[in-house]
């Protein structure tokens, strides 16, 4: 156990707000900066542990950044950002790249400013688009964004990594499509998104059947940024790594034959192209398990069955995605 202070921005979001327990189990003193768009609620479990503290604030002020908001931490973990393409198509170019972009450099450069050791940054394996030669992409594969969000994700990695010689050391996750239950979890993606449609309307509808995509548990999300906190500074400073495990790369098709295996669902297929993030990729995710020690510990299938418990059983309730497709602004 150490008491080491990590800030996490966006902390009541999706990732946030399980990234923060496990910390706190850690024995980190945890800070999470959220605006609180979307509400508080996820954190009220950790309201009175003595190592948490909360920060009411908004990414694009910099004033508030600088108000000695980083003073003393050891590292910042930074989620918070206008996340996937239909948020982001919703929020408009103008509120995605001042979100996505000079929010993230306004993070950065107060935290580097305060003497920060090192800062974690989620990105996304949309950046790589759609694969050229269908082999598994790695951090060095060219990037062919698909989205604005993609977009804005690069651009944000670019700077990050520029500043790599900077005091405060950054590190770039390129995170797989998440699934898998938070205190606040999230219905807009894939697999959550499908035992929620199987469970509510006993129908899935499939555009893009052959698609692959990669896929990982948010528990394991947050046992890689653990990682990340205590790993060498040399594997730190100036690092992508694409997080996830090879065992996570699914077709379209095989995830619908896991939920069919633990939902009763009618399946339809249907042929449509739409604006928006076309991923069609496999990635490999080598380079942190050879680095970091990295690998997942809970399987699509697993989660499969977890989504589908705690709809079952009444424990969340409203689970509508379009919930948060109609968002402007979500954080990790």
């Amino acid at each position: 156990m150490d008491s080491k202070h990590v800030i996490i921005t966006g902390g009541a979001g999706y990732i946030g707000s399980l990234l923060t327990g496990a910390l706190l189990n850690r024995g980190h003193r945890v800070t999470v900066v959220d605006n609180l768009q979307f509400g508080g609620e996820s954190l009220l479990g950790y309201w009175q542990h003595p190592g948490f503290r909360f920060r009411k604030a908004d990414i694009v002020d910099r004033e508030a950044m600088n108000d000695g908001l980083f003073s003393g931490a050891h590292a910042v973990v930074h989620l918070a950002a206008v996340v996937g393409f239909p948020a982001c198509k919703a929020a408009g170019d103008e509120k995605s790249w001042s979100v996505n972009f000079d929010g993230t450099r306004n993070v950065f450069e107060a935290a580097n400013a305060a003497g920060v050791e090192r800062f974690i940054y989620a990105s996304t394996y949309s950046n790589y688009g759609i694969a050229e030669d269908d082999q598994p992409v790695t951090e060095d594969s060219p990037l062919h964004p698909q989205s604005l969000y993609a977009e804005t994700k690069i651009a944000a990695e670019q700077y990050l990594l520029s500043c790599a010689g900077e005091r405060c050391a950054p590190l770039v996750f390129r995170f797989a499509t998440l699934f898998g239950v938070s205190p606040r979890t999230r219905f807009d993606l894939i697999i959550n998104q499908f035992v929620w449609e199987a469970l509510t309307k006993r129908e899935l509808m499939i555009y893009q059947r052959g698609y692959s995509r990669s896929f990982v548990h948010i528990r394991d999300v947050a046992a890689g940024v653990s990682l990340a906190l205590d790993a060498p500074l040399e594997k730190i400073r100036g690092q992508v790594y694409n997080l996830g495990s090879d065992s996570g790369n699914y077709t379209k098709d095989e995830v619908i034959e896991l939920v069919k295996k633990h939902i009763d669902v009618k399946v339809t297929y249907k042929d449509l192209s739409f604006d928006g993030d076309m991923r069609n990729v496999s990635v490999s995710f080598a380079k942190i398990r050879q680095a970091l020690g990295f690998d997942t510990t809970i399987n699509v299938e697993q989660g499969i069955v977890e989504v589908r418990d705690v709809i079952e059983q009444g424990v969340i309730k409203d689970s509508d995605p379009t919930r948060y497709l109609n968002a402007r602004l979500i954080t990790h």
